[in-house]
Formats: structure tokens, C-alpha cells, sequence
């Protein structure tokens, strides 16, 4: 299928829900988690997840926000990478076990918890937590509705939802 499913803006029921969901990600702007690490770990959450909508969105907004095509390409290899600081790598290591979850019988690891405590506040891991359940449900939700990749606009989201 090359079209999307239902235009979710569109649709009356829809277009409510995308503004409730957008609210939550205008209110995890406004805690003291870094708006890098807020990318970083969407773009990594939307990849892990295959949704080339959110990719093209996350990836498009963080480079209209100043990220690097380098750190940008090397997301998906974190771990072999020295371009993420400490504190985004503990970020993206807690994204991809909580993304995860059927994949790993204990769920998120107890030394993956600790090394996200050791930089992050209990506020910003809350914020980190739902971030990372936030986009992984907008994941699932664009996936499953063929929403496409590649012809985003930086702010498109905002001015669309905020209209």
C-alpha cells in the first residue's frame, strides 16, 4: 500500500487525538530534559520501529533545530559512535530497552535505569519515560496507518496541530 490509510487531521476524532498527543510533546518541551536528548530519542524510537513518518519528521525538526547531519546519521549507531555525550548515550541506551520490551525478558535493566539516574533528575526521567511511551505509541499509530516519510516540513507539525 502507497497511500496512507486514513488522513488522521482529516478525520474529526483524529485530529483531537493528534492535538491531545501534541500537547503532551508542547508540556515534555517545557521540563528540563534537554530538547537534544528529546530528539535524539525520538529519532531513535521512530527508527527502531521502522516509521518513516516520524523518522522524516524527528530527523527534519532536529536539523531545523540546529543537530548535525553527523550525529543525525550516526543515531542508529550510538554505540559505536563518539559524538553522543554520556548523558544522551544513557538516553538512548534506556529508549532502545523501553522500546524493546517484548525483546528482552527483564524489560529495561536495572544498569540501564542506574546509568539514566546518574545524569537525569527524577523530573527528567519521568519526562524521558513518557517521551519515549509517547512516540513509540505515535510510531505504532502512523505505521499502522501508512502514514509516509519523506515529504515533511520542519513545523509543519506544530502549525498543523496548533491550527
Amino acid at each position: 500500500m502507497t497511500e496512507p490509510r486514513i488522513d488522521v487531521m482529516q478525520n474529526e476524532l483524529g485530529a483531537k487525538l493528534a492535538k491531545r498527543l501534541f500537547a503532551v510533546h508542547n508540556l515534555l518541551q517545557q521540563t528540563g530534559l534537554p530538547h537534544v536528548t528529546q530528539n535524539l530519542v525520538m529519532l531513535r524510537a521512530s527508527q527502531i520501529n521502522g516509521c518513516g513518518h516520524c523518522i522524516d519528521i524527528h530527523s527534519k525538526e532536529a536539523a531545523a533545530e540546529g543537530e548535525t547531519t553527523t550525529r543525525l546519521n550516526l543515531v542508529a549507531g550510538w554505540r559505536h559512535s563518539t559524538v553522543f555525550t554520556e548523558e544522551e548515550q544513557a538516553a538512548l541506551a534506556l529508549t532502545e530497552e523501553a522500546t524493546r520490551l517484548a525483546d528482552a525478558s527483564e524489560g529495561v535493566s536495572d544498569e540501564t535505569w542506574a546509568r539514566a539516574a546518574k545524569y537525569y533528575d527524577e523530573d527528567q526521567l519521568i519526562a524521558l519515560v513518557t517521551l519515549i511511551a509517547m512516540i513509540n505509541a505515535t510510531n505504532r499509530m502512523a505505521v499502522t496507518l501508512n502514514q509516509l516519510g519523506g515529504s515533511y516540513e520542519p513545523g509543519l507539525m506544530s502549525a498543523t496541530v496548533n491550527s
